[in-house]
C-alpha cells in the first residue's frame, strides 16, 4: 500500500444536453456511453480534467477554514474541458471541485463532475509524495 497516494473520488452530478444515440433517447454511463442490449454500446463524448490545480490546493495544508471558502479558481484551458471556471472549495475539513465539462469528439452534451481527495490509511499521501 505504500506504491498508493490515496484515492481521488469523482462523483458525476448530472450530464445536461447528451447526445441521442437510440431511437429518440440514450441511456447514459460514464465515461459517456450509451448502453445498449443488442449492439456495442455507442460513445457519446470524452472529457479531460487537469487535476493539478486540486492537487496543489490540497498540499497548502489548509485547515479550520470557514464552510464554502473558496482556496482557488480554475479558468477553461487547452489542457481541461471546463465549460466555465470551477471552483476548489473548502467544505467542512475536505477540499472539493465541482467541474462542469463540455464533452468533446461529441455533437453535444456537458457533465458535471466533483472531486474529493481521500487519504487512505497505510497509504503514503499527497504530503509525503516526492521525499525520501
Amino acid at each position: 500500500m505504500d506504491s498508493f497516494l490515496g484515492l481521488l473520488r469523482i462523483r458525476v452530478k448530472h450530464g445536461v444536453n447528451l447526445a441521442v444515440r437510440d431511437l429518440g433517447s440514450s441511456d447514459p454511463y460514464v465515461t459517456v456511453f450509451d448502453k445498449d442490449t443488442f449492439t456495442v454500446d455507442d460513445k457519446m463524448g470524452e472529457a479531460r480534467i487537469d487535476i493539478q490545480p486540486y492537487i496543489a490546493s490540497l498540499k497548502m495544508g489548509l485547515q479550520n477554514l470557514p464552510k464554502g471558502c473558496v482556496v482557488s479558481r480554475v479558468q477553461p484551458s487547452q489542457n481541461n474541458c471546463l465549460a466555465d471556471e470551477s471552483c476548489i472549495v473548502w467544505d467542512d475539513g475536505k477540499l472539493l471541485q465541482d467541474m462542469n465539462l463540455r464533452l468533446r469528439n461529441v455533437e453535444s452534451g456537458e457533465v458535471t463532475i466533483q472531486i474529493e481527495w481521500i487519504d487512505v490509511p497505510g497509504c503514503r499521501g499527497l504530503k509525503t509524495e516526492g521525499t525520501g
